[in-house]
């Protein structure tokens, strides 16, 4: 099932982001593709805010840079959120990679986030992989945090505007994305800094429940994480693997067994 549309929002990018988008449109007229631009400010909030408001379909996906949805995925969610007419927000599983034995580790991951991401009794959407019915980001909009200082975890920010206003978010097992572990690669001051973020987000919204601190499992396994990166990338590296590639390679095999 094809999107309605996809909006890539450049902000002030540096690179050939554009080149390379507009040059997709142009082979691929079909695809629905829009680019445009957000120049006002710099940083993903503004960024975000400005693709979600210029989206006109019934409910709003986003990833990030460094995600691959898979295959099905609008298909996947599309089903989800026509069978759960209660639901507001929809997260997924994701799957990371880069890093080796891609299946083993969606799986801890789907583990820590089913249990342990989450607030007042619900999934905190996940930034990689998430969606909402436009009526609630309608109804979030005018509240969710600018974050000028750039010290939250903005999906977190987003999920608990949506508890305060009454709405559910819901785990969809079927809404599968490939995403980058390169989190897991950096030095262990910054990945401390970025794991604050959980804290910092939930400081700023208190009166929250919340179901777990999966920053204290990544911190404390943040040894063996960083080395599996890096060994991984190397080997990669070497042989010339592709990993997105071999990600859905491995997909594609498991639903032709199936």
């Amino acid at each position: 099932m094809p999107a309605h549309e996809i909006i890539v929002v450049d902000n002030n990018s540096t690179d050939n982001t554009r080149e390379l988008v507009q040059k997709f449109i142009d082979e691929h007229p079909e695809s629905h593709v829009i680019l445009t631009r957000q120049t006002a400010a710099q940083g993903l909030i503004p960024t975000r805010n400005f693709g979600l408001d210029m989206a006109t379909g019934d409910i709003l996906a986003r990833i990030d840079a460094d995600c691959m949805i898979k295959p099905n995925w609008v298909e996947a969610a599309t089903l989800f959120f026509d069978s759960h007419p209660d639901v507001a927000g929809a997260t997924g599983p994701v799957c990371y990679y880069d890093m080796p034995l891609p299946p083993v580790g969606q799986f801890f991951d789907s583990l820590v986030r089913e249990k342990q991401y989450s607030a007042d009794g619900m999934p905190l959407l996940f930034g990689s992989n998430m969606a909402m019915r436009k009526s609630a980001w309608e109804a979030i909009r005018p509240v969710v945090c600018a974050d000028v200082e750039d010290v939250f975890h903005e999906d977190i920010d987003c999920s608990l505007h949506l508890f305060e206003q009454g709405l559910k978010t819901q785990y969809c097992t079927e809404m599968v994305t490939g995403a980058s572990a390169r989190r897991m690669g950096t030095a262990h001051d910054s990945f401390r800094a970025y794991m604050q973020r959980f804290q910092t987000t939930f400081n700023a919204h208190p009166g929250h429940s919340r179901g777990g601190y999966p920053e204290r499992t990544l911190l404390r396994l943040y040894p063996l994480l960083n080395t599996m990166y890096h060994v991984y990338g190397a080997w990669c590296s070497i042989f010339r693997v592709d990993t997105p590639e071999l990600l859905w390679k491995s997909y594609r095999k498991r639903a032709h067994l199936d």
